[in-house]
């Protein structure tokens, strides 16, 4: 490896090891790279194609376990990276090789893609040693490169929209699948931030209602080598390599951190929110096997939980490695990167994947774990949204209702549950009761609110809405796995042929069933979460595991079919029944029985009349039952028959008593306003359907 000659006009000086890296001062630039284990750390600056290393300089000082220097010269758009010196020493646990160019932890922008290529590797691939050998080749060729960074940017009066949790709608979209198929888009803005900020866009958010646009992972993330090898793309971002860059694919040729930034304002400036996916449980290096890109070269001991043998990583991601937050300079670079999205790029909110992790001593998850501490008590991100994926692969993984006050978590168990009494399977009654109701018997400790439970039937791993009622199985072929990978336990049913029919009654039945289903999810009590495309009908043709797939199978149809239409107007009128009744947006939990502190109540009906006792729930044939809400002098009645029979459904109060119909799923009506109207006494309840009824009264409701 040899260094470029070095240039003169570079007047290296000592700088500062605050703030951790490249911090342009509007006269020069300060470098702070954290490595306590190494030895040597260089400085690398390239021409402005990423081409051609130009200067290669020592950082100067190592203070507090920070390589710093600073150079008067550099201005923002230079491009950079690291090369840092110490012990290869696997068995050891140290993974240096100053031959492998390094992304810095810290860069606000990448510049370039990653070119797979056996170089990157700190070990001779294919070696009999394997990762003990050591490759002496010079990476920076095939590498990205970091780019220094003015971070200003003309806010003007963006003033983050602040929406309650219990108003909040959350919608979970992809950068590109959101725009890459929309024809009337300038090509070079299809699936980028500058897309998704065109009003055209934003006007569909905004009509549809939903307050929280969700964004899977837009941190900087790369292509993994057997997919790129097979033609395929690491699409959903799972990936990342660097917490502070926005993922360069999803940048204009030209562009840079403020087309991220337009994006959040536009957004913004129509009352929606930007929840950012990030990924701190893992990074992109992989096993012991992996590449050495970025966090292994400069100090992998530190960056990452080592097993026993220190050669090899302890792992709850199933990914090849766990981040390493219980070492303090992690946790910085976490705490960080999160102040930096909220503060600097004006997000309102995180979800967190397999968060999990991040609660962990090894193999015990524990609430007052360091991280989760730490932003329990920050001033900055305990003000905004936090949602975790409340597992991972690790021991003890699964701890859904066990995050801290403050927390939101997605709810499998709402997902299962639904999915599994719409498909008509017996005994879910009681299942179905607890997470209508917010999923008390998980969430209710703590001064927990029902908004902690994220309430989704679908999201991006697994099938669209459409592809639940269509198919039996996966059918994940194309991603090249033989099929093998994506969940196996789907609860889905097909209606009766698998895929695609022209048959018209088994179209009618999956209609009802998708309405059956987003009815359920937004009128259940919590945070309900609907997945991009499933208000129109998106189908990724039984493929449950698409995170591979980058072309239309991932994209939202902007030339949706009348039939589409048709359910997205459904979807739009559910959302605005929702907000518009508190009864449904509830901000304590509601129990069967009387709330002592306000006019308001719960109370499970019988199809055949009267409340539900314990012998009934017991009954797992029991398919059919009714919700009757009320608060002050409103009333209404949510009845369910998941069953494949007509049901007789006896209305509370005495027959004169007029009701209005807000929802009928099996007639494809929802209408907040103008529903039809309904006589008391008893209604007729068709198989495979929901109710919604609402009326007003100063007194209760009995059924006699």
């Amino acid at each position: 490896m040899d260094a470029p000659a070095t240039l003169t006009g570079y007047r290296l000086q000592s700088g500062s090891d605050v703030p951790l890296g490249a911090h342009w001062d509007g006269s020069g630039t300060n470098f702070a790279i954290y490595s306590a284990n190494a030895t040597k750390v260089e400085l690398c600056l390239f021409d402005s194609r990423g081409k051609r290393e130009v200067e290669r300089v020592e950082l100067p000082e190592f203070t507090h376990q920070v390589w710093h220097g600073y150079l008067p010269e550099v201005r923002p758009g230079q491009l950079y990276g690291y090369r840092v010196h110490g012990p290869y020493a696997p068995e050891e646990g140290h993974r240096f090789n100053p031959n492998k160019l390094l992304l810095d932890p810290y860069a606000l922008q990448h510049h370039g893609n990653l070119r797979w290529h056996d170089a990157v590797f700190g070990y001779k691939v294919g070696h009999e040693k394997g990762d003990l050998s050591f490759d002496r080749r010079d990476s920076a060729f095939v590498m990205p490169k970091c780019v220094v960074v003015d971070p200003a940017h003309t806010w003007g009066g963006d003033v983050r929209p602040d929406v309650p949790w219990g108003r909040t709608i959350v919608y979970e979209a992809h950068v590109g699948g959101m725009t890459a198929g929309r024809e009337d888009i300038e090509p070079h803005l299809r699936g980028t931030f500058e897309g998704l900020a065109d009003p055209r866009v934003i006007e569909h958010l905004v009509k549809l209602g939903v307050t929280s646009l969700e964004l899977l992972p837009v941190q900087a993330f790369y292509d993994d080598r057997h997919l790129v090898e097979n033609r395929l793309a690491n699409w959903w971002g799972y990936n990342t390599l660097g917490f502070f860059a926005p993922a360069p694919r999803y940048l204009t040729d030209q562009g840079g951190l403020h087309e991220f930034k337009l994006m959040v304002r536009r957004l913004h400036e129509a009352g929606i929110e930007v929840i950012l996916d990030v990924v701190y449980n893992h990074t992109a290096e992989g096993s012991e096997l992996g590449p050495t890109l970025s966090f292994r070269g400069i100090d992998n001991a530190s960056y990452y939980i080592l097993a026993d043998d220190p050669r090899y990583y302890f792992d709850t991601t199933g990914t090849g490695n766990s981040l390493n937050l219980r070492q303090s300079r992690v946790l910085q670079m976490v705490m960080d990167s999160l102040r930096y999205w909220v503060q600097e790029c004006h997000v309102d909110g995180f979800r967190f994947d397999l968060a999990t992790t991040l609660g962990r001593d090894r193999d015990t998850y524990f609430e007052h774990a360091v991280f989760l501490e730490a932003v329990r008590q920050d001033p900055i991100l305990s003000t905004v949204k936090l949602i975790a994926e409340p597992w991972d692969t690790g021991p003890g993984g699964y701890q859904v209702g066990n995050f801290p006050p403050g927390w939101a978590e997605w709810n499998d168990r709402y997902r299962d549950t639904a999915r599994a009494f719409w498909k008509g399977d017996p005994g879910m009654a009681p299942e179905m009761g607890a997470r209508l109701m917010g999923s008390a018997d998980i969430f209710q400790h703590n001064g927990r609110r029902p908004w902690a439970s994220v309430n989704f039937v679908t999201a991006h791993d697994g099938f669209t809405l459409m592809d639940l009622v269509s198919y039996n199985e996966k059918h994940n072929e194309a991603n090249g796995e033989n099929n093998q990978d994506g969940h196996g336990h789907n609860l889905s049913w097909n209606c009766g042929v698998e895929g695609p029919t022209d048959d018209p009654e088994i179209i009618a039945l999956r209609d009802r069933q998708r309405r059956n289903l987003m009815a359920t999810q937004l009128l259940t009590q919590g945070t309900p979460m609907i997945l991009m495309g499933d208000e129109r009908g998106r189908t990724q043709d039984g493929n449950n595991n698409t995170y591979c797939q980058p072309g239309p199978i991932n994209w939202l149809d902007w030339e949706p079919s009348e039939r589409d239409m048709a359910f997205e107007t459904f979807t739009r009128s559910l959302i605005e029944i929702r907000t518009s009744r508190g009864l449904f947006r509830a901000d304590r939990f509601l129990h069967e029985g009387a709330d002592p502190r306000e006019r308001r109540y719960a109370r499970w009906l019988k199809p055949s009349g009267g409340e539900m006792q314990p012998e009934d729930w017991e009954d797992e044939s029991r398919r059919a039952l009714g919700l009757l809400l009320h608060e002050t002098e409103t009333f209404v009645l949510m009845a369910m028959n998941a069953g494949h029979e007509d049901r007789a459904f006896r209305l509370p109060g005495d027959a004169s008593r007029r009701w209005t119909c807000l929802v009928h799923t099996a007639e494809g009506v929802a209408d907040p306003w103008n529903g039809s109207v309904v006589d008391g006494g008893e209604i007729a309840l068709p198989a495979r359907s929901l109710i919604l009824l609402e009326t007003f009264s100063s007194a209760e409701l009995e059924n006699e």
